[in-house]
């Protein structure tokens, strides 16, 4: 079967190497780049949507009781 080796010589082992870690620095970039775009969509349609104005949630106003409950006093047996 294949099985992926690294080559003996050393100038093309540096090669391989450096090729790597271009390929690395490429997809770094690429994923900054691709994130920024994805930010900056979001902005620009969040201005568009909302016209550039702050606007009320639902009118839904959800009623309840709370109480606070204590914690429990926890004692360890000796």
């Amino acid at each position: 079967m294949f099985a992926p080796r690294k080559p003996r010589h050393p100038l093309l082992r540096l090669a391989v190497g450096l090729v790597g870690l271009a390929l690395l620095a490429a997809l770094l970039v690429v994923g900054v780049v691709v994130g920024t775009a994805m930010l900056a969509a979001g902005l620009v349609r969040r201005l568009l949507t909302r016209g550039g104005r702050t606007q009320a949630r639902g009118g839904s106003v959800v009623e309840a009781e709370y109480r606070v409950v204590d914690k429990p006093v926890h004692t360890l047996p000796y």
